[in-house]
């Protein structure tokens, strides 16, 4: 599978070691920034991975920033994109199964190597799991997003 990855500054130490996990595991991992710890704008790259998602360029995509919710929020705002910050191996396994979630978002100040190599085996090795009662609530979602797009279409 070929996974998006991006960072801000702060998550930028823990980005190589996403690439390296993900593509240990077997995916491709499509580094869309940044390449330094130089201060940058986490939805610029939030924007980057969620496009890329969005348009098929990757199936997934991970995003890294302090906390992991600038970007979860940023990310959010692209069509199609479900985000979700997610600092435990349930979460990440249990977000993409249930909810469809296709962008995992984490906090490059809040975990280490270690639980992330555990998260992104989690969230990668997940899929949706297609019952009746999950398709029905993604519908449901996917409606709302529908709606809050139309209405901005109204503008």
């Amino acid at each position: 599978m070929r996974i998006a990855v991006g960072c801000d500054h702060a998550g930028f130490p823990l980005k190589a070691v996403v690439c390296e996990t993900l593509t240990d595991l077997g995916h491709e991992c499509l580094d869309l920034g940044t390449h330094s710890t130089a201060a940058v704008d986490y939805p610029d790259y939030a924007a980057a991975v969620g496009r890329a998602v969005q348009s098929g360029d990757a199936r997934r995509g991970v995003l890294l920033c302090g906390s992991g919710v600038g970007a979860c929020v940023a990310a959010n705002k692209v069509r199609g994109v479900r985000a979700c910050v997610c600092h435990d191996t349930y979460s990440a396994r249990q977000g993409v199964e249930h909810d469809d979630m296709n962008v995992l978002c984490l906090g490059g100040r809040i975990i280490g190597p270690a639980v992330l190599g555990d998260l992104l085996r989690a969230f990668a090795s997940a899929e949706f799991s297609g019952e009746e009662r999950h398709r029905r609530r993604l519908e449901k979602i996917l409606t709302l997003e529908s709606e809050a797009w139309a209405e901005k279409g109204n503008q």
